[in-house]
């Protein structure tokens, strides 16, 4: 589903809130492997996916939803043994995705179009990772998101969840030169979401997080291991 870097405009299936990336993917086109420069450590992200691989078999399907540049997610869980599957909205992430995780298969897609499965078949996964994924999203939107997540798994799938912890819907911020919306939770309001969604919270971890840019401040990040129910 490359489109070439062009504008990725799709109307969401009935009943999704319509769907606002105006300015999202253009900004990670021009952020590039920037990204991987301002958040070398991604100790959250590694301790998470680590536990996806050692909680599968060798070729089960995993998901990682808002793959980025593929590091370090996607390449640790091929590294691993694992089938995976990327998908992000931007097409220069996935082009850095491509060339850094060869192994894995890319799809340029919304998360709203995984909604009753879209481009990919319902159950088809073993587990999922979306880290910082539906921080990109307004908040009517990521009911919706966790829906869609839930129906891709396979019954009792695992989902490695991570967000940012922050009580914003939305909001407009300066990230590497360009101004993204984010959206957030506090921690107890986001374990509410998620097991609303159809999840059950298996553990929950935290890192205080202080990016290598003077452009993206501290942050909180929290990490939910989850089971679909």
């Amino acid at each position: 589903m490359d489109n070439g870097g062009q504008e990725y405009v799709e109307a969401p299936p009935a009943g999704v809130p319509d769907r606002d990336r105006s300015g999202q993917a253009e900004a990670f086109d021009a952020i590039g492997d920037r990204y991987d420069e301002a958040f070398p450590h991604k100790e959250g992200q590694i301790a998470a996916g680590g536990w996806l691989t050692a909680s599968l078999p060798q070729g089960a399907a995993v998901l990682d939803l808002g793959c980025g540049t593929g590091l370090p997610t996607a390449r640790r869980l091929v590294d691993a043994g694992l089938d995976v599957t990327g998908v992000d909205l931007s097409a220069g992430m996935l082009e850095l995705a491509r060339a850094n995780v060869p192994g894995a298969a890319f799809l340029q897609a919304d998360v709203l179009d995984l909604v009753e499965g879209g481009p990919l078949p319902l159950g088809s996964f073993d587990a999922v990772a979306a880290f910082f994924t539906l921080l990109m999203l307004p908040r009517a939107e990521i009911p919706a998101a966790l829906a869609a997540v839930r129906g891709l798994l396979v019954p009792h799938g695992l989902l490695a969840l991570g967000m940012v912890e922050a009580d914003v819907d939305d909001m407009s911020i300066p990230f590497l030169g360009r101004t993204i919306r984010v959206s957030g939770y506090l921690r107890d309001e986001l374990q509410h979401v998620v097991t609303d969604a159809g999840f059950e919270v298996i553990k929950e971890e935290s890192y205080a997080y202080a990016p290598a840019s003077a452009d993206v401040p501290p942050e909180e990040q929290i990490f939910l291991y989850c089971r679909r129910v």
